[in-house]
């Protein structure tokens, strides 16, 4: 599989399929925007009907230049702002729909334009993408083709029914799923559906999509005709990671608890996860998909470009949104640029302190193990490997070309109290910086190179994990094969032995509460400022109302005469205002206003 630096979708929009702008689903999208003539006569055009879905996928990291689709406890900007992140640290969920650049969430002015990420929100597209899915399934039966052709048809279909659902209901809880098209003069009155209820009809579509899809569109007569370019499609491997990422949320504490009212684990759907991901895993264990581990030295590979052509993500990516415009690509107001004098940009994020702690030791143990040899004197040796390739520290170099005589003092990161790169009210103000993201280059000295950043929304190594949870949780113990395959040790292992990192110790793998936490770290480490892996995980575990979850932190410190720290603290910066309300986003009141059942989440 080559890798390309174009967009590797087709996108075969006759003009006839782009509906006239983006009617609320709720608000009943009209039944036949699509002549059937037209767009579901043969494969070209049904296909092109389909991959406008595709486009519905929006792009989170282009909303702002801030790291603002990261809603979790891994970093805090700039004082003053009035980004996502900070309104949710003060406690204000509304903030989502509150305007389209502060978040990916919404987009109030929708844009159908394929080539760009603007007017692209979570909760619009959702709907629209819903009743395209809808329609399209309705008019199936008018496709002339083979039946290769009308499989991968129902199955990319199927697969964003239930992933649209899957999405809407991980940030709002459960809601109506619909699986017809709605008539205009039909009277709304579908309930809300409890979270389990709502995940079983979208485990049914993604287990049918699982069935219909193929491995590897390239080894389809249909994939010939951009063989090569079919990395972004979907295919049964995106399939049955949402299917078991599906089960597991819903086995997950905040769901379960929103089901049935018992805030543990439900083993029954940790099984079905176990069991969907044992199926993707044993796909990529007989090398029936490209999909694999990218090895270390390639890293950076899954997250940008550093000027090389190609989408970020590839062998490993699973599951990602099509390429759109690259805006920031050699800018310095890209997402989560460096500056060398941080007064701009990506620089107004810095790591949180606290976060950072979840990065252990070389050899695998969490820095609050007496074992581990970690030094509260000397907090950055012998750290794990993903710790010096994700966070800039105190002393590393930064710039690399030339500089002149007064910029010379930014060459190496100065991060103590009062030192060159620390901001207080902007870049470094936590005593880190952010670099998994971006090249050291992407600074305003080396002249920010041509750097594309493009994030996947679920990778293999994700799943990975998820398996070793779901089985952990469904079989109750991390030495378990559960579901005739490897076990959540041996899973959690291959992450660790991808960076070179110690295996889990033999203590956290003979207590089940203690592997556990051992997976909620390496969730942190491995999948921390990508996406929103971990505002999901903190709030589906019910420990995001937990104080030290809350907390962003920084570390002070001053250097003494050879250079060593000293004085090391850590200060509270902000506590995340949190209730138990906040587990659920807050539905726009136009919407809950459109029918009585359409209630609205508790507490808001």
């Amino acid at each position: 599989m080559r890798r390309y630096p174009h967009i590797i979708i087709t996108c075969i929009f006759l003009g006839i399929t782009v509906l006239p702008g983006c009617k609320k689903y709720l608000d009943r999208a009209p039944a036949a925007d699509v002549s059937p003539t037209d767009a579901f006569i043969n494969f070209t055009n049904f296909q092109g009907f389909t991959e406008e879905i595709y486009s519905l996928v929006p792009e989170y990291t282009s909303k702002t230049w801030a790291c603002d689709w990261i809603l979790g406890d891994e970093i805090i900007h700039k004082t003053g702002v009035t980004w996502l992140n900070e309104q949710l640290d003060n406690g204000d969920s509304w903030s989502w729909t509150t305007g389209e650049w502060i978040s990916w969430l919404d987009a109030p002015n929708y844009n159908p334009d394929p080539t760009t990420g603007f007017g692209k929100g979570l909760w619009p597209n959702s709907w629209y993408g819903i009743h395209k899915t809808n329609l399209g399934l309705a008019n199936l039966d008018k496709l002339d083709g083979t039946q290769e052709e009308k499989d991968l048809i129902k199955g990319q279909l199927l697969f964003f029914r239930g992933w649209f659902h899957f999405q809407l209901m991980t940030y709002w809880g459960g809601l109506p799923y619909i699986d017809t098209v709605l008539s205009p003069s039909a009277k709304l009155d579908m309930p809300r559906l409890s979270y389990q209820e709502m995940a079983n009809r979208a485990g049914a579509d993604l287990r049918a999509a699982a069935d219909l899809l193929p491995i590897n569109w390239d080894n389809t007569e249909a994939g010939k005709a951009t063989l090569g370019k079919n990395q972004l499609r979907i295919t049964k491997i995106a399939a049955l990671g949402y299917l078991g990422k599906n089960y597991l949320y819903a086995g997950s504490p905040l769901m379960n608890r929103a089901s049935t009212g018992n805030a543990e684990y439900n083993g029954d759907y940790c099984k079905k996860a176990a069991d969907a991901f044992a199926e993707l895993l044993k796909l990529v264990d007989s090398r029936a998909t490209w999909i694999k581990l990218i090895d270390f030295a390639h890293y950076s590979d899954l997250f940008f470009t550093n000027g090389g052509s190609f989408i970020p993500g590839y062998p490993e990516a699973i599951f990602q949104n099509p390429v759109y415009s690259s805006w920031f690509a050699g800018c310095p107001w890209g997402p989560s640029s460096i500056f060398a004098e941080g007064n701009i940009g990506g620089g107004y994020a810095s790591p949180n302190a606290r976060f950072v702690e979840n990065y252990g030791m070389a050899n695998g143990l969490p820095i609050d193990d007496p074992q581990s040899g970690y030094n509260p004197a000397d907090p950055w040796v012998n750290r794990d490997p993903r710790f010096y390739h994700d966070i800039v520290i105190d002393k590393d170099q930064i710039i690399k070309g030339s500089a002149p005589a007064d910029k010379e003092k930014f060459r190496y990161a100065s991060l103590a109290n009062n030192g060159a790169s620390r901001d207080n009210t902007a870049i470094g103000r936590t005593g880190y910086l952010l670099r998994k993201l971006t090249p050291m280059t992407a600074n305003n000295i080396d002249n920010f190179p041509n750097n594309y950043m493009h994030l996947s929304y679920m990778r293999l190594a994700d799943v990975y994990l998820m398996y070793a949870e779901a089985v952990l949780q469904g079989y109750g113990a991390a030495t378990s094969t559960g579901p005739n395959y490897i076990t959540p040790e041996d899973a959690l292992n291959k992450i660790r032995d991808r960076c070179g990192a110690g295996k889990v110790a033999a203590k956290y793998v003979a207590d089940k509460n203690k592997f556990m936490s051992e997976i909620i770290r390496e969730r942190a480490m491995e999948l921390g400022f990508e996406e929103e892996f971990r505002y999901n995980d903190l709030r589906r575990w019910l420990l995001a109302g937990q104080q030290k979850y809350r907390e962003k932190t920084s570390i002070d410190f001053d250097r003494d005469g050879s250079g060593k720290p000293i004085n090391i603290r850590e200060k509270v910066l902000v506590t995340r205002r949190f209730e138990d309300k906040n587990y659920w986003l807050p539905l726009k009141i136009n919407d809950v206003n459109l029918y009585l059942s359409f209630s609205q989440n508790a507490g808001y």
